[in-house]
């Protein structure tokens, strides 16, 4: 009798036992999955720290300019009042070099010494006198940048302590740099020049100005052309365009464009643009003309998922009133499906301005020493400009084209901020 009463206790005991063994396990999947969530999010932000990290560090040298003043005397007769540009600008440099280093005066060791000095001293002192032609017959005070070899020196990159061999500059050069410390003719302000300055064949010389512009021009092409025809694109599938094979196809094709490498819109901007129309090479009308193309898909896929987002209620309600079709688009719908838009839009746009496998393949990596005028004319872009310094053999270039990355991730970051808060903004809730 004792055993049949305790038979179904001990099949209760167990039966909690095990389902509180269960519980105990579904809890420690729980903190399993959490500390797997948890150890994911803090390797892709150590990942993107060190990321950002290393091109900070990288870019740190190009923030600042090692620059040298030098008091220039301009002889009468050097320059011609009527033709500043054409005076001699380089000897009167070279005749000022020479005063601080008399004892330098062989040819080889004159040279060496101009290699300390920026090649473009002597442009800078031409647009001075150009400014103001009473400087001839009197002294010039001007401050251009040293060569690379000169701010890397000076900067640290290039270590002193090596051995002549294992070093980009000789022990008389890093003599005749010390002179100039001494006499506290080197300084070093802000790079302003790398924003302000188009491209050059030497580090201290170049700048973002042409890519900016350029890429300016090209998503100002991409804007005026996508956005609108994205817009009616989306606006006459979701609300007007019968629901047929058709138009599934077109929904299909439309949302297979989206994933298609950029590299395919290049090679289709190059045989459309250039080839068939004949459209000016390198020129960010053509660059802007393709990134539309491969921005499209992306407006018009979010434009449509915009306008699904606005209630039928609204439709019918503005057509209960008396409104047509377009009435309803126009003045309820399309409103307040704008914040999703724009935020689409401004979405594709900063895809767009990161791209450069399209722009490559369309001649916008030259090399352009001046920034454009106008869309037709040919220059680069950021991801292009970050392409061609990346390939230089110049160490210079090495801490630019980190400086140029972080350029580019800031108006990437600012593109993306403004989407958000848009999104935010104007965002209705139903």
């Amino acid at each position: 009798m004792s055993d049949t009463t305790q038979q179904p206790a001990r099949k209760e005991r167990n039966a909690w036992f095990e389902a509180d063994a269960r519980l105990k396990r579904r809890h420690l999947a729980d903190k399993r999955l959490r500390a797997y969530g948890i150890a994911a999010i803090v390797f892709a932000l150590g990942m993107l720290a060190t990321l950002v990290g290393t091109i900070l560090v990288t870019a740190a040298p190009a923030v600042t300019q090692t620059m040298v003043t030098f008091e220039v005397e301009v002889p009468e007769g050097s320059v011609d009042p009527a033709n500043p540009s054409g005076g001699s600008y380089q000897t009167m440099l070279n005749a000022s070099i020479a005063r601080i280093f008399p004892d330098v005066d062989t040819p080889r060791e004159l040279r060496e010494l101009r290699q300390l000095f920026s090649n473009g001293g002597q442009y800078q002192l031409r647009d001075k006198i150009l400014a103001n032609p009473s400087l001839i017959g009197g002294t010039v005070s001007i401050t251009f940048p040293l060569s690379d070899i000169g701010d890397q020196l000076h900067k640290g990159v290039i270590d002193r302590n090596l051995p002549p061999d294992f070093r980009r500059v000789n022990d008389a050069q890093i003599a005749w740099y010390d002179v100039l410390v001494e006499r506290g003719q080197i300084s070093t302000p802000l790079n302003w020049g790398l924003i302000l300055n188009a491209d050059s064949r030497f580090p201290e010389l170049a700048g973002l100005r042409g890519a900016l512009v350029g890429s300016f021009y090209a998503l100002l092409v991409c804007f005026l052309v996508s956005f609108p025809v994205g817009i009616a694109a989306a606006v006459y599938l979701e609300e007007f365009a019968p629901k047929n094979r058709l138009t599934d196809l077109i929904e299909v094709n439309i949302n297979n464009l989206a994933a298609v490498p950029s590299i395919v819109f290049g090679l289709l901007g190059l045989a459309v643009f250039l080839n068939f129309f004949g459209m000016p090479r390198s020129a960010p009308i053509v660059g802007g003309l393709v990134l539309s193309l491969m921005t499209l898909p992306t407006i018009i896929i979010a434009t449509r998922a915009a306008l699904k987002a606005v209630p039928p209620s609204i439709r019918e309600a503005a057509i209960g009133v008396g409104a047509s079709k377009m009435q309803t688009v126009g003045h309820h719908v399309l409103p307040l499906a704008m914040p999703g838009i724009l935020t689409g839009t401004i979405i594709g746009l900063a895809q767009a301005l990161g791209e450069t496998a399209p722009l490559l393949l369309i001649g916008m990596n030259a090399f352009i020493t001046a920034a454009p005028d106008s869309m037709f004319n040919p220059s680069t872009a950021l991801p292009t400009q970050i392409y061609i310094w990346a390939d230089s053999p110049e160490r210079g270039f090495t801490s630019r084209t980190s400086a140029a990355i972080i350029v580019l991730l800031g108006f990437l970051v600012c593109m993306n901020a403004i989407a958000i808060y848009m999104r935010k903004r104007f965002e209705r809730r139903w």
